[in-house]
């Protein structure tokens, strides 16, 4: 991603939304926040997206409704369910987060297909751009400042921007559940990265960064 582009994802009128850490998944309009299901079945989401709100509530966003997508063959989603294939699975990821959507007073703004990327409700685009029945990422990207502000194909994603506004408990667990099924589908321990660009102010950053590391997790 230009460095420009970099500069229009941290635009504080540009929507955000919650998808899968899939590495994937790409959304070209719109800032994800990476959850694994996009959230869904994940223990304890409804406290997590507490968090989430009041971590909004210290950047300069303009709009603050968030969004939720679902994504086309996703393992998790498949395996939580115990599908039979990737057909069942976006069907049942598409029903179970409109739900999850109304519940939670989030905007379900639709699937991203393996294709071209597709304009789906409520301002977000996106797509899936790796390829079929292959998971391909050799890390784990941890965003610590207000989502994902540069897309890596080579990387799963998740979003440790809460972190500060949540306690340890939830944190630890929350992430440890993401991380553990991302090293399963990898089939291998993944290298730690994270990403600290973004809206949010430099002190939280740096309480996110060191709850990280209190929890354990050693990254580069």
């Amino acid at each position: 991603m230009s460095d420009q582009n970099n500069q229009e994802n941290i635009n504080p009128a540009m929507p955000w939304v919650i998808a899968c850490g899939d590495e994937g998944v790409q959304i070209n309009f719109g800032r994800r926040l990476a959850f694994l299901g996009a959230g869904l079945k994940l223990e304890n989401f409804n406290k997590v997206l507490v968090a989430v709100r009041k971590m909004m509530d210290k950047c300069d966003v303009v709009d603050r409704q968030l969004r939720l997508v679902a994504s086309e063959e996703n393992a998790y989603v498949k395996e939580i369910f115990e599908l039979n294939d990737f057909d069942e699975a976006n069907a049942s990821m598409q029903q179970h987060l409109q739900a999850l959507a109304d519940e939670e007073k989030l905007l379900y703004a639709g699937i991203l297909p393996f294709a071209d990327p597709l304009e789906l409700d409520h301002d977000i685009k996106g797509h899936m751009v790796r390829p079929r029945n292959i998971h391909i990422a050799n890390k784990i990207c941890f965003t610590l400042a207000g989502g994902e502000t540069t897309y890596n194909l080579g990387q799963y994603l998740i979003s440790a921007d809460w972190l500060a506004f949540a306690d340890e408990s939830l944190a630890k667990k929350t992430l440890a559940t993401q991380v553990s099924f991302y090293e399963k589908l990898a089939k291998r321990p993944l290298k730690l990265v994270i990403e600290e660009e973004g809206n949010l102010p430099v002190e939280i950053v740096e309480k996110n960064k060191a709850i990280l590391s209190h929890l354990g997790y050693n990254f580069s």
